[in-house]
């Protein structure tokens, strides 16, 4: 595995992110390590909210929301995923699967951070590992929020709107990274903010990740990862645990997904009679936490409180 890492002076000048990267060594799965960086913010010993961002972002996305976390006594980590910000860029595009980025995922919180007692947020392909890690290791888990993501099987045809985007990322000379964060917000991002979602690749090269992740979304049926997600879903179905449902208003990629989770997961349905109520962001696109992440962070603070 050819493996590529973003030089440090490319995070130089981080507009509201003032936190000092952490590093750890995870298996490549084929006999190497890969570098995974996350950040942390609040108490040592707070309860964990484990932060999972998406495509194509990094943990840069949460940096509205870890201040929230942290005053409330919360200890928010949020890692890289491997291919994106700090975090190692295995540099061809099959190197990545969805396996793989489960388990390295599953590496750095387990078998390194060694959490427990997890609140997981899991927005986009942070919610399609990090929901997978829930279902294998329910006792390491405490409580989900799913935030604009979900957990494709396949058996439905994905919106159009993310078929066109697949595409493009797929055939596109140049992935702008920077536009297509802006493409899914309601705010319009600054210079510096746009600069830095494209700091983690220095050029095309580096971008092996974006451009695999779209493509490892189980879109039909006989995807090799769609019978794992039939059976998460099994799983689901039977979760009992505190399952918060809070997606933006405006996210035509994820949006019907909120019913399904509200509905179908007990720990989900179950959270009206027990006083908590699944949020809706207004005016927020798929970055709800680029668009309105204090509200999204007030959000989790309130129902860690209300379910501890």
């Amino acid at each position: 595995m050819r493996i590529l890492r973003t030089p440090e002076e490319r995070f130089g000048a981080l507009p509201d992110f003032p936190y000092e990267p952490c590093y750890a060594d995870v298996p490549t799965q084929d006999g190497g390590t890969l570098r995974m960086a996350y950040v942390e913010a609040g108490p040592a010993d707070g309860p964990v909210v484990l932060c999972l961002h998406g495509e194509p972002s990094w943990s840069f996305l949460y940096r509205r929301m870890m201040p929230v976390l942290a005053d409330a006594g919360l200890r928010a980590i949020a890692p890289d995923l491997v291919g994106f910000g700090r975090s190692d860029k295995p540099a061809d595009i099959g190197d990545h699967t969805y396996a793989r980025h489960i388990e390295w995922t599953r590496c750095l919180a387990f078998d390194v951070l060694d959490l427990h007692d997890v609140t997981l947020v899991g927005q986009d392909w942070g919610g399609l590992i990090g929901l997978r890690l829930a279902v294998a290791h329910p006792e390491r888990f405490a409580r989900i929020v799913a935030a604009n993501t979900g957990l494709p099987t396949g058996d439905f045809p994905m919106p159009e709107t993310w078929l066109r985007f697949r595409e493009s990322v797929r055939t596109a000379p140049e992935f702008d990274v920077a536009r297509g964060i802006q493409s899914g917000c309601r705010t319009t991002l600054t210079d510096d903010v746009r600069a830095a979602y494209d700091a983690p690749f220095p050029d095309e090269s580096y971008k092996a990740g974006p451009r695999a992740m779209p493509g490892l979304v189980p879109a039909g049926p006989d995807d090799p990862e769609a019978q794992p997600n039939r059976d998460a879903w099994d799983v689901l179905r039977k979760w009992e645990k505190p399952f918060l449902v809070a997606f933006s208003d405006q996210d035509p990629i994820t949006g019907p997904m909120a019913p399904l989770f509200s509905q179908l997961v007990p720990g989900a349905a179950s959270l009206p009679q027990a006083g908590v109520s699944h949020p809706t962001i207004e005016g927020a696109g798929h970055f709800l936490q680029e668009d309105d992440g204090e509200r999204l962070a007030h959000e989790i603070v309130a129902f860690v409180q209300a379910t501890s």
